[in-house]
């Protein structure tokens, strides 16, 4: 069952905040796709929202960044469906720093993976 929300569309200027987060972390554009995800925002209560998303493929990992709210994101990477990992933090109030934070622990999970 979904909740009846209105979290606003990703703009274009956070869609071009993502690209070059990206592009500056691997070098190159990379390809972000559009879509919705179906979440609990509320821990206590147990309806899904649709949320806006940004997901993207880069090093044979996946990546989500969730728009909760306006100005609210969550993230995580994914290798598989048993490999999920965030940054230790439930939600930001700003996609950079939102992007910062996933990205920094992309390197630092692909750092320990080489050691």
């Amino acid at each position: 069952m979904s909740a009846d929300t209105s979290i606003p569309d990703f703009t274009p200027a956070e869609l071009q905040v993502a690209e070059s987060a990206l592009e500056s972390r691997f070098g190159g554009k990379v390809e972000i796709e559009l879509a919705d995800s179906e979440l609990r925002l509320e821990p206590d209560v147990p309806a899904l929202t649709s949320c806006p998303t940004l997901y993207w493929r880069a090093q044979d990992c996946h990546f989500v960044v969730f728009k909760t709210a306006a100005n609210r994101y969550r993230c995580q990477f994914f290798y598989g469906d048993d490999e999920h990992f965030g940054t230790g933090r439930s939600e930001y109030g700003g996609l950079e720093e939102c992007m910062a934070a996933l990205l920094h622990a992309h390197a630092d999970h692909e750092l320990s993976l080489r050691k």
